[in-house]
């Protein structure tokens, strides 16, 4: 029989402003589950990322369904599942842990679903020849494939750590075929955008623990297109900086949405309703955002 109550929870760091406990939760009142969706910040607990193991046996035993993972554990997080879905596996970035009867772990990817779907519904005919995009880590390695999934023809990666960069890129190209992808420095970044045709920012820069600009605003211009990985804000300085360029922008709450709506699946079996998550997160968002 389906299961009506479930204990889930988020690890990762400085995650306090997360409206992935809201989001689950909604949804899950309009299915009639009892859903209870905790936050697991390392930061309050003061320990390292490195000991995400413990703190996903630590929930196993205390009866979690699920967890969901964030910045900077989706790597980490890999040598202490029994298994890894295709997907994750591929990516080698896990944002989604479901525990079997069990107790055996299983790792999933959502972010590359999540974003593919966010940006067909926000930036369906936006050009996709040559991409630049900041990041490597682990949501960088998920909106890559899910770009090049897209058709893509170019990703170039650029990162602040070089030698990740150039890891992704050539697992990307491993995955997809020589010349998919590239790395490069953030020097070459003033060059890179003058010829994108758009911009992909995946790390955890404008986040409410991390705010600022992932880099110089005078490197945006009006021929490129934006998409956001951040989401809380919605609105990040990268977006408004972008926007009064005339730029056209993707914030990262389609992607929030729609992979915290396959991970609610995985979770518990059940068909999400998107488009009221969807509405949700507006909702959230602006209820996060008006003065107190």
């Amino acid at each position: 029989m389906a299961k009506d109550s479930y204990l889930v929870g988020l690890i990762g760091s400085g995650i306090g402003p997360s409206l992935s406990p809201a989001l689950h939760e909604r949804e899950a009142d309009r299915q009639g589950l009892r859903y209870v969706y905790r936050l697991i910040d390392i930061d309050v607990l003061g320990v390292p990322p490195e000991t995400v193991g413990d703190l996903l046996r630590a929930a196993r035993d205390l009866g979690f369904d699920g967890l969901n993972i964030t910045h900077p554990c989706k790597q980490h997080v890999i040598g202490h599942l029994d298994a890894l879905a295709p997907q994750a596996e591929a990516l080698g970035a896990v944002n989604t842990v479901v525990f079997d009867a069990d107790g055996r772990t299983t790792g999933h990817n959502t972010d590359v679903t999540g974003f593919a779907a966010s940006f067909a519904r926000g930036l369906p005919d936006a050009p996709l020849e040559r991409i630049v995009q900041l990041g490597a880590g682990g949501a960088g390695a998920a909106v890559a494939h899910a770009t090049l999934n897209l058709g893509a023809g170019r990703v170039t990666v650029v990162d602040a750590v070089p030698e990740r960069a150039a890891d992704l890129a050539a697992s990307l190209n491993l995955h997809f075929g020589d010349g998919r992808a590239a790395h490069a420095t953030t020097d070459r970044l003033p060059r890179l955008l003058t010829a994108a045709d758009g911009l992909v920012h995946a790390t955890p820069t404008g986040m409410a623990a991390h705010p600022g600009l992932p880099l110089p605003v005078e490197l945006l211009h009006g021929g490129l297109w934006v998409a956001e990985v951040v989401y809380r804000p919605l609105e990040t300085e990268l977006l408004r900086a972008a926007r009064a360029l005339g730029c056209t922008t993707l914030d990262g709450g389609g992607m929030a949405v729609f992979q915290a709506a396959d991970a609610f699946q995985l979770f518990t079996g059940r068909e999400p309703d998107a488009a009221r998550m969807l509405a949700d997160i507006t909702d959230l968002a602006r209820a996060v955002g008006a003065p107190k």
